[in-house]
């Protein structure tokens, strides 16, 4: 009883220990457009901002706290072309530039900096050095501009097969342009939230569609005055 009351405790610890959340909500599974604002413990830090999701929108990703998910509801799968729903951490920033100035761990994106898709590979969700032998991945540095500042998101990251790899919250093609599963923005958007995010604050992804608004309120009181979660009449 003892032990389990301790697993408890440190889960409900690590629900309101985020000082920094950045809240995605979508109408609904199939729409490839979402809402942001970010949170700095209950206060609203920069304005509403219009994102693109995944082409096919939004999917049950493998994330930090189990959401309810309805039978009909989709799962995320490894080229689904949606981008994951849950919660998720932040764990590292992304870019072109050498020299940065973040408060959150810079990887720099090298011409051999690689993200591996490969699902059978043992290095399958991760960011490395290209070694050679990798049979399905993707370059870090770019010939456009969408991963020139970027953010990782911590979606399966257990590396189960199959449920999706290469996460990031990244520069929009286009202002319509979809994505393959990740959330875009433009650079000034992106180049803002990037600054203000802290490791020590524990920033994380909240990315749901607008049925999960009451479990998230409930999961995060912080945010019960979010315009986003705010049930329509």
């Amino acid at each position: 009883m003892i032990k389990t009351f301790l697993i408890l405790l440190s889960f409900e610890i690590f629900l309101f220990a985020s000082q920094q959340i950045i809240l995605v909500v979508a109408d609904d599974f199939q729409t490839p457009k979402a809402k942001l604002i970010c949170y700095e413990d209950a206060n609203q830090v920069f304005e509403k901002v219009e994102i693109n999701l995944g082409t096919n929108g939004l999917a049950w990703g493998l994330g930090e706290v189990p959401l309810t998910q309805k039978v009909d509801e989709p799962l995320k799968y490894e080229g689904d072309k949606k981008s994951p729903s849950g919660v998720f951490k932040l764990t590292d920033i992304y870019g072109y530039a050498k020299d940065t100035n973040f408060s959150m761990p810079y990887l720099y994106a090298s011409k051999e900096l690689i993200c591996v898709d490969e699902s059978d590979s043992p290095f399958y969700n991760q960011i490395i050095q290209k070694r050679g032998d990798e049979k399905s991945f993707e370059y870090m540095k770019r010939k456009d501009n969408q991963y020139e500042l970027g953010i990782v998101v911590a979606h399966n990251k257990n590396a189960s097969a199959g449920r999706g790899s290469c996460i990031f919250v990244h520069i929009k093609k286009s202002q319509e342009a979809s994505t393959a599963g990740c959330s875009a923005m433009r650079l000034d958007e992106i180049q803002k939230i990037s600054a203000w995010l802290d490791k020590k604050k524990n920033p994380i992804l909240i990315q749901i569609p607008k049925s999960s608004s009451r479990e998230i309120i409930n999961l995060y009181p912080q945010l019960k005055e979010s315009e986003l979660l705010q049930e329509e009449d």
